[in-house]
């Protein structure tokens, strides 16, 4: 294997790059709050299935802000579809969102599960103005083709 070569910094090499890395983070945190004080209105995406229920919040032009789901709250098992923890799980998203300065959603609902209503009633109950509410759930129209007929 032979002998592993040992690079030391000197002092000054070790400020400068502790410089460099710290200006890195002030102008990061800069953009933040600039970013974070635009961003008045936002989109929320709820995802209610039979199992679980997942709430995503983006800016206005998708870009993911936040999210949870029922089991990262905590719920487990058939605990996860209920309308209660939807409700928890919206009251932690409107946490989130107020932090950021978002007063005003668009709400998009997905699917047929417990939680649809409870979210929104969630989020309107903690002081979020809902501006629109659309629903995206996929609806049949024929279905897949039928197998062919047996022939015995």
């Amino acid at each position: 294997m032979g002998k592993k070569k040992i690079i030391s910094q000197t002092g000054d090499e070790l400020i400068q790059e502790t410089d460099k890395v710290s200006d890195a983070i002030k102008k990061a945190s800069e953009k933040s709050r600039e970013g974070s004080r635009a961003i008045r209105k936002g989109r929320v995406y709820v995802a209610a299935t039979y199992n679980n229920t997942i709430i995503t919040f983006t800016d206005e032009t998708g870009n993911v802000l936040g999210w949870s789901s029922s089991g990262s709250v905590g719920f487990s098992g058939s605990k996860k579809s209920t309308p209660y923890a939807a409700g928890k799980i919206a009251e932690l998203i409107a946490q989130k969102m107020k932090k950021m300065g978002i007063g005003t959603i668009d709400l998009f609902v997905k699917g047929i599960g417990g939680g649809r209503d409870a979210a929104a009633r969630a989020l309107m109950n903690n002081g979020i103005v809902i501006d629109m509410i659309r629903d995206l759930t996929p609806v049949p129209h024929n279905g897949c083709r039928p197998p062919k007929v047996r022939r015995v």
